[in-house]
């Protein structure tokens, strides 16, 4: 794989970090800016909220520009976004610095997604992506405890200008190593926008999206409420917290590893394999809970799992996207980021309940299971090799 993908992925580090880090710190960024942490934990929803918005939105204004000068500023505004929300006393400017900065963070992987596929051959689309996704899971083996150790000794406000530091080496990297591609659409004869939207039309599209969508909301739902399972249910200490999400990101980096290898060519066994073992493996995960041994592997095998099928489904958007070339990522970013946003409020209505901090989990099973249910019947439209047709 070509050396910019690598330097867009340190991005994705930096970026995915943002994104995952303020699960630890709203304690204390409630105390600070002396708001509730209900409150506070509104800047996720903003987060995903504007990631959601921001992909569509950011990749259609960044269609005329040249790829890398767009890379570019986005990752410029998302560092300077920190910023800000580093220095700022006052808790609605914060607020509006996260909405800016997941604008930045999905205009960006809108790009990007598009940019890794003109770098590689038309066939290699899933490693590409394998490749740029490693980022995000990457923030999460060392990002996110990392941010939370920060966070800890130095204040909430240190881990901000972390993030906006490691922004700059994949500022310099971008600027000095991403091919100067020309503007993604123009005089070269490239679709029009009505046509790239209009792709959104096609129901094969749309399924994978949607599907993409599910594995990723089943993810977020147990990922976001795994602290009170470790501490509550299999009664370990805190710090047993930041280890079994770190066992997650490793796990989710071996998924993305393996599936980014055979999801151009051979999606079907991801599917058909690591669909049923999710379906398995949340529910085995809710009733293993109170066993320590038993919760630690199983987070790692459903983290590389989740990541395998959940990669593969977003690696199949880019290629019934194929005709939409400058809008293509922010499809799959978008899908990426209904799941992101939706699996965490699904997995809330469980707390309440008799399944208590187990109802994530359960809550998890279930939309692997309607996933599956549409999926099956349409398997064809995923195990499709599209590769072919993109090459012609």
């Amino acid at each position: 794989m070509p050396l910019p993908l690598y330097l867009l992925a340190l991005a994705a580090f930096a970026m995915g970090t943002s994104e995952f880090m303020l699960a630890g710190l709203l304690p204390d960024i409630a105390s600070d800016l002396g708001v509730t942490i209900g409150t506070a934990g509104t800047l996720t929803t903003a987060f995903a909220t504007g990631m959601i918005v921001g992909a569509p939105l950011m990749a259609g204004l960044a269609r005329n520009r040249p790829g890398r000068s767009s890379l570019l500023g986005f990752v410029l505004v998302f560092a300077a976004a920190h910023v800000v929300g580093a220095v700022t006393p006052s808790f609605p400017v914060l607020l509006a610095t996260r909405v800016v900065a997941a604008l930045a963070n999905a205009g960006f992987l809108a790009v990007a997604l598009t940019t890794a596929a003109t770098l590689v051959a038309p066939d290699k689309k899933g490693r590409a992506l394998a490749v740029l996704l490693s980022g995000t899971t990457l923030a999460v083996i060392a990002g996110v405890p990392g941010g939370s150790v920060l966070g800890a000794l130095l204040g909430w406000r240190a881990t901000f200008w972390a993030v906006a530091a490691l922004c700059l080496p994949a500022a310099i990297g971008v600027l000095t190593r991403i091919p100067a591609l020309p503007a993604q659409q123009g005089a070269d004869g490239g679709p029009a926008l009505r046509a790239e939207l209009a792709r959104l039309t096609s129901p094969r599209l749309l399924l994978v999206m949607l599907l993409g969508a599910l594995v990723n909301a089943a993810t977020f739902a147990s990922f976001t409420f795994l602290a009170p399972v470790v501490t509550g249910t299999a009664e370990l200490g805190e710090l047993w917290v930041p280890v079994t999400l770190v066992l997650f990101g490793v796990g989710a980096y071996a998924g993305v590893a393996v599936a980014g290898r055979l999801s151009d060519r051979h999606p079907g066994p991801v599917v058909a394999v690591g669909g049923p073992l999710l379906l398995i493996g949340w529910p085995a995960l809710a009733v293993l809970a109170h066993r320590p041994v038993a919760l630690l592997t199983l987070v790692f095998v459903l983290g590389a799992l989740s990541f395998a099928l959940g990669g593969t489904l977003i690696a199949r958007v880019l290629y019934e996207a194929a005709g939409a070339p400058t809008m293509a990522g922010s499809y799959a970013t978008a899908a990426l980021n209904v799941g992101a946003a939706a699996g965490p409020l699904v997995a809330a209505t469980t707390l309440g309940t008799a399944a208590g901090d187990l109802g994530p989990l359960w809550a998890s099973g279930l939309l692997v299971l309607v996933a599956l249910l549409v999926a099956v019947p349409l398997r064809g439209v995923i195990t499709a090799d599209r590769s072919s047709e993109v090459l012609r």
